[in-house]
């Protein structure tokens, strides 16, 4: 038996390694490391349930947005956090938002008949005054960028879409729009050199001085057009200030960069003759449009309308008893 045991110690003489939760490691010889492992008390988190981390993001998918009474579509992807810079997910429109759009919205083509909409919560949003000459300004129509609107009333649409839709849109925060057109890239273009621009903007350089078809240049890495270049964009300030963003067809390559800015200047409505000005149109703004996008959290209700939201049933008075 002596010979048989002491070849047996001789193959099971193995060294294993063990941590136990007190944090000293043990070595423990051949089999006995088996029997020890059985006894070794386990974590309390593995008897629990795996539950997401609070700061845990929702999972965006790419979608299209129908517009009422439009056989248009607007395409929407998602934009991935930036932690660091205080940014959550959020979904943006690949394209400038274009006439096919917003003319729904403008000359209210979903309303049936006419008049005041009856349509899911059009009641609530108001509707900019309809021009008296073509806002596009003969530049182009279907398949171009919007343009020569305020920043109210591209808010406004922003708010009009949302009433229809249930959804939160808006127009986006400087950084978000930052973060999107770069793409994951550094520096002052999401393509690279400005050697590169004409594979990816419009500028004073190769739009021959108008706005051209969203989306005929190359997107960024995340799938958007014309972040640089083609119209301008109205995005809200760090400063709570309203700027545009992107540069146009009208600008040098300077004025394309991710970081330029410019705040609202009285000059792109210096044309309208019109005592007080219209808050909807930019008679001088025809290189100014917007680019919506989708919250994942829900609209406040301060931006909500009042004659949208339930009108709660007014409470009767007790009837008093007729004297006898």
């Amino acid at each position: 038996m002596k010979p048989f045991a002491e070849g047996c110690q001789k193959k099971m003489h193995r060294t294993i390694h063990i941590t136990p939760p007190t944090g000293r490691s043990m070595i423990l010889p051949g089999l006995g490391a088996l029997v020890l492992a059985s006894w070794l008390p386990t974590p309390a988190s593995a008897h629990q349930s795996a539950e997401p981390p609070a700061a845990a993001k929702p999972d965006l998918k790419a979608y299209t947005e129908e517009i009422p009474k439009a056989a248009f579509k607007i395409s929407m992807v998602p934009i991935p956090a930036d932690p660091a810079k205080g940014i959550d997910p959020f979904w943006i429109a690949t394209t400038e938002l274009t006439w096919d759009a917003f003319d729904v919205y403008v000359y209210r083509l979903d309303e049936e008949g006419g008049g005041e909409a009856v349509a899911r919560g059009t009641q609530g949003a108001t509707r900019p005054t309809k021009p008296y000459l073509p806002p596009d300004r003969g530049l182009g129509h279907s398949g171009f960028a919007t343009i020569s609107i305020s920043y109210h009333n591209a808010k406004t649409f922003c708010d009009w879409l949302s009433e229809k839709t249930g959804k939160h849109y808006r127009l986006p925060t400087e950084d978000e729009w930052e973060h999107a057109a770069l793409a994951g890239a550094k520096g002052d273009f999401s393509f690279g050199d400005a050697e590169n621009y004409d594979q990816f903007a419009w500028m004073i350089d190769n739009a021959d001085s108008r706005p051209r078809p969203v989306g005929r240049k190359g997107a960024n890495a995340w799938g958007l057009f014309d972040m640089h270049g083609n119209v301008a964009e109205w995005v809200i300030g760090r400063d709570g200030q309203r700027i545009i963003k992107g540069g146009s067809y009208q600008d040098p390559i300077d004025d394309l960069k991710v970081t330029a800015r410019k705040p609202y200047h009285p000059d792109w409505n210096a044309g309208d003759p019109n005592i007080p000005k219209s808050k909807w149109w930019l008679t001088d703004g025809p290189f100014i449009g917007f680019r919506i996008v989708c919250d994942p959290k829900p609209r406040p209700a301060a931006e909500i309308p009042t004659s949208t939201q339930p009108v709660p049933t007014p409470t009767p008075e007790p009837t008093k008893p007729e004297p006898k």
